[in-house]
């Protein structure tokens, strides 16, 4: 695996010149000659990158993230976080890749002492893992491509005391506009994404039915999301924008179902209720459904006698 350090060590290895600012730089991505043969198998940045690529041959060249295929396809935007390893597997008579766009590399210290130090964490998109570009319209296309070149300009002009504070400004906008569009494409994959939410239902049904519930307790978010295919941060955005609910929030309402189901039609106590639906405290379960029913399980059952 290689490792980039600094923004300067990647632009040396893709035989790019040096950037104005060492913590930031914009460039083409027609500018890099990929010679694959000479590619490493797999490697990470110290710094965040966000592509704005298309690829032409992206059927034969597969970017990963870990063990996980990433959803590298014609008109996509990705966003990777420091320390993120990827890896890229080829097709054997792949010589090149075919791709264009756009490409921005931020140091993590040039964010220091602004408004994105803590705020860029806000944006759940680097957490984002399997199948979850950001797939865009030609309109949004130009809208990020005109911010990324605004960015590339201040970058290669003088540096003075507004330089720093108007590219932090541009990169939030940016950001920012990412999170719409992904919060526009949750909803027009709706075919897609209604299908996610079935199979959501179905191994969480699975899931209360066997045995695992008591073995292993209430299952977790990263479970579920790695029973989809999916990171744990893109499912609970997409429940969000869906549904109203993240991915915990689905997972009491399935809870509180059983126990409301188990209250009404067994003579189960509440400790054994807890127990069957993986909680080893009876006071754990008795807060939640407190919580989620405003009553307690011994209420709730009484109102039915």
């Amino acid at each position: 695996m290689k490792r980039f350090s600094t923004i300067g060590e990647f632009l040396q290895f893709r035989q790019l010149p040096q950037p104005e600012h060492p913590l930031i730089c914009v460039f083409k991505v027609e500018a890099v000659e990929r010679v694959l043969i000479e590619e490493p198998k797999s490697w990470l940045y110290d710094f965040y990158a966000i592509g704005l690529k298309r690829v032409s041959n992206a059927k034969e060249a597969r970017l990963k993230y870990g063990q996980q295929q990433y959803d590298f396809d014609n008109g996509i935007m990705s966003f990777v976080a420091p320390g993120q390893v990827l890896s890229l597997s080829l097709d054997d008579h792949v010589k090149l890749i075919k791709q264009s766009g756009w490409m921005m590399l931020i140091h993590p210290d040039f964010l220091w002492n602004t408004s994105l130090a803590q705020a860029i964490n806000r944006y759940d998109f680097w957490d984002y893992t399997v199948h979850e570009a950001l797939f865009l319209s030609e309109r949004e296309e130009a809208t990020l491509v005109h911010i990324m070149q605004e960015i590339q300009r201040e970058c290669q002009s003088n540096i003075d005391k507004f330089t720093k504070s108007i590219i932090i400004s541009h990169i939030e906008t940016l950001l920012n506009y990412a999170d719409r569009f992904y919060h526009r494409q949750f909803i027009t994959r709706e075919k897609a994404h209604h299908r996610i939410l079935e199979r959501l239902e179905k191994v969480l049904n699975d899931y209360f039915n066997s045995d695992d519930l008591i073995r292993k307790g209430l299952p977790t978010v990263s479970y579920l999301a790695q029973s989809l295919n999916l990171s744990p941060k893109y499912l609970s955005s997409l429940l969000k924008v869906l549904t109203g609910e993240n991915t915990q929030q689905h997972i009491h309402r399935k809870v509180i179902e059983k126990a409301k189901e188990k209250l009404s039609t067994t003579n189960l106590s509440v400790s054994e209720i807890a127990y069957e639906l993986g909680f080893e405290h009876i006071q754990s379960f008795s807060k939640l459904f407190r919580t989620k029913t405003n009553q307690s399980p011994m209420e709730f059952r009484q109102s039915f006698n």
